[in-house]
């Protein structure tokens, strides 16, 4: 059984483009972000609303960073966090582009790579944008709580982020390259906790990471960064250590969105998670360093917990998910 895909034509990012809300604007990497907002609602009347518009902002500014017009995009492939991904859907409807719609939680992003990298690799399709989107308010009352009742967050929650992010993947063009990528395997470690994302995910991570090393051959520093997606600071710390007791130490090159997204201080209680955290994090500061050369070769792996509302109100564990995409300047 192998679950690492070798891309021979090693498909190309020619274009990519990431927005973002007030609070993640002001963030460690927000100077990187093509298009800082200064209200989450983004002028529409309802959250929902918002993100959406913010997808289709970054999937539209992104072609345009491509040079493409849109009836030189094939497909569109994109998900989000709610409900029959309708972020996603009402986004796409704005396009004459083919349309998947895919849901992997929070890992969606760099299964939107997969996919789309297999489609241009095999010559199945010549341009297709990935992209994805999450929007803290519209989460927040799907998942947990409705904001109006201010409830508190515990220690070990994290912030879902306002933003979405898109890329342009080609047969051809200038750009990095995506070399190969590791399908994830649904992993659950028992966690009920729906605030406990981290520790929810961190499992998946290390199934995929333990999996790609061995399937490849490589060894964490073949790597200048290895991106996890939405763990978190207390997520992170539990993937290291799964890691090194499968024999692999990724303590130098191991960086997570979720860490990098927002100003590191208490009061952002672990970092970062959502749809859109690893795609804007990717899209912005990862792609600018691999421009200019000052990323050589990444992993970035977004992870996702597999809950529904309806599953943690029945009191169901939280499985996890993880797709790791290979990428060379």
């Amino acid at each position: 059984m192998k679950r690492t895909i070798y891309f021979k034509n090693k498909p190309v990012i020619i274009g990519a483009s990431s927005i973002a809300g007030p609070k993640e604007s002001e963030g460690s990497i927000g100077k990187f972000i093509e298009t800082t907002l200064n209200d989450d609602m983004y002028g529409e009347e309802t959250f929902e609303k918002a993100e959406s518009k913010m997808l289709f902002t970054a999937i539209k500014k992104a072609t345009d960073n491509a040079h493409k017009k849109e009836t030189e995009i094939d497909t569109i492939i994109s998900g989000d966090l709610l409900n029959q991904i309708i972020a996603s859907t009402f986004a796409a409807r704005n396009f004459s582009s083919g349309y998947l719609g895919i849901y992997n939680a929070c890992a969606t992003f760099t299964e939107g790579l997969t996919i789309g990298a297999t489609l241009v690799d095999g010559c199945y399709m010549n341009n297709v944008v990935c992209a994805s989107s999450s929007h803290f308010s519209s989460a927040e009352r799907q998942y947990r709580y409705p904001l109006e009742l201010g409830c508190v967050r515990p220690p070990q929650s994290q912030w879902t982020v306002t933003g979405a992010g898109a890329c342009i993947i080609s047969t051809e063009g200038s750009g990095p390259k995506i070399t190969a990528s590791t399908v994830g395997r649904v992993i659950d470690y028992g966690v009920i906790d729906a605030n406990n994302m981290g520790a929810a995910m961190a499992g998946a991570a290390a199934d995929t990471l333990y999996t790609h090393f061995v399937e490849t051959g490589l060894e964490p520093d073949a790597y200048d960064l290895i991106i996890s997606g939405d763990l978190g600071t207390l997520g992170s710390r539990i993937l290291k250590d799964l890691v090194w007791e499968k024999g692999f130490d990724i303590e130098k090159q191991h960086v997570d969105c979720g860490e990098l997204i927002y100003n590191i201080c208490e009061s952002e209680y672990q970092g970062g998670s959502g749809a859109g955290c690893s795609s804007v994090v990717f899209c912005s500061y990862i792609m600018e360093r691999l421009r200019e050369n000052k990323l050589k070769k990444i992993l970035i792996m977004s992870t996702g917990a597999l809950l529904s509302s309806v599953s943690t109100q029945q009191g169901d564990s939280i499985p996890g998910i993880a797709h790791a995409v290979s990428v060379e300047s």
